[in-house]
């Protein structure tokens, strides 16, 4: 830290004590000029004159003044400007004592608006100059009436350009402080849609496996005596489930544990192309599960492709876990203008027909995916029994979309 900034710290710190030495600096200057003559036969000449005892009087109160000068400016301005006004009618010779005037306006334009600089300076100006030029000891145009009104500005002008350099460091550093305030808080908003993103993609993932798995392994206990050829197919639909979930979990803790960026996965991201080979594993789970397709040769954008995989996959998990041991599930992708739209409708009538009831995250799971991408999702129980998913997806992302499709490399890689 350098001298000025340690004197500056120190004077933030202590102000009454800095004023009181500033106050003490004015004083010195007051009377040490008060002895000079300016202009002699040989230049400036010291000693050759004492100010009179009324002089020194009004020195000392000018300069006790300023010390309360932070406090009250405009106070310590009328005091100091009142004693100027009293000195330049009564002393001969005169003494400085304008000085003090000119720090007490210089004090009232560091600290007040511009407006209240301008009204202040002029009458201060006024004021002392046309005193000291009307009932001065000396003549109207002598050269020091004239630096009263010279100084008076300076003190002011000066003044002024302290407060706005003042108005420019706070302003620069409240616009930082915003800016700080304002990257932690899209930091932290980031954070929390990466984690609900995560959290989305696990549940998609796990959920579908847990819930075969959690079928399959019903199936084996409920055969393993009597069909126990039954029951090993089970359990290997189990084995196959499990490995597939436990690669799908290493897959994402492998790219969370990443300090860079994430290389680009090595296997493709699921999506429609997939969407024989997801109802195949539930077909195996003993779901009966009917696709059909209109959308060939269609391009759909991978945002769009992937969501429209992982609610067919949410849905149909849905109906493995609610809709009971006889459902059947139909899924129909279609595309229609500018739209692809996904429709998964099941006839179960078990006793949690209703996915809601369950608690999970599913629905909200695939709400948020189809509101990310601008779409619509419907969902809700059916006239007669059964429920019915029914998403629509614009085949033409936008930048959001386009954005959570860039950012959801650990989905798509999952």
């Amino acid at each position: 830290m350098s001298t000025f900034d340690r004197a500056r710290c120190s004077a933030d710190a202590h102000p009454l004590a800095w004023d009181a030495a500033i106050a003490a600096g004015v004083l010195v200057c007051m009377v040490a000029g008060s002895f000079v003559v300016p202009h002699g036969a040989h230049g400036v000449r010291w000693g050759v004159r004492t100010p009179d005892p009324l002089s020194l009087v009004l020195m000392t109160l000018a300069a006790a003044a300023l010390v309360f000068r932070r406090h009250a400016p405009k106070t310590v301005l009328a005091v100091t400007g009142a004693a100027s006004v009293v000195e330049c009618v009564t002393g001969d010779p005169r003494a400085p004592v304008a000085m003090a005037a000119v720090v007490a306006l210089f004090t009232v334009a560091a600290t007040t608006d511009r407006r209240t600089t301008l009204r202040a300076g002029l009458l201060t100006m006024i004021v002392l100059t046309t005193a000291a030029m009307a009932a001065g000891p000396l003549p109207w145009y002598a050269q020091e009436n004239l630096a009263i009104f010279a100084w008076t500005g300076i003190g002011a002008t000066a003044g002024d350009a302290v407060r706005s350099r003042r108005a420019v460091v706070q302003a620069i550093r409240e616009r930082a402080e915003r800016a700080e305030r304002t990257r932690e808080e899209e930091a932290r908003r980031r954070v929390a849609e990466e984690r609900l993103r995560i959290a989305r993609d696990l549940h998609d993932v796990v959920a579908h496996h847990i819930a075969l798995v959690n079928v399959q392994a019903g199936v084996a206990a409920h055969v393993m005596d009597k069909r126990p050829d039954q029951a090993k197919e089970a359990l290997a639909h189990v084995r196959e489930a499990s490995r597939s979930a436990l690669n799908e979990l290493r897959a994402t803790v492998g790219l969370l544990r990443q300090s860079g960026d994430p290389e680009a996965p090595t296997e493709p991201a699921p999506g429609l192309h997939a969407l024989e080979e997801l109802a195949d594993t539930f077909r195996n789970a003993g779901l009966q599960v009917e696709v059909a397709r209109a959308d060939q040769g269609s391009t759909v954008p991978a945002a769009v492709d992937l969501a429209a995989y992982r609610i067919v996959q949410e849905a149909l998990t849905n109906v493995q876990k609610h809709a009971g041991p006889d459902a059947r599930a139909e899924v129909s992708v279609v595309r229609v203008g500018p739209h692809i739209e996904v429709t998964v409708l099941d006839d179960g009538s078990g006793e949690d027909g209703v996915p809601e009831a369950g608690g999970g995250h599913g629905l909200l799971g695939m709400r948020e995916r189809v509101t990310a991408l601008r779409g619509t999702l419907t969902t809700g129980p059916r006239y007669g029994g059964g429920f019915r998913v029914h998403a629509i997806l614009p085949v033409k992302a936008d930048t959001n979309a386009r954005t959570n499709s860039r950012t959801g490399a650990l989905g798509d890689s999952v």
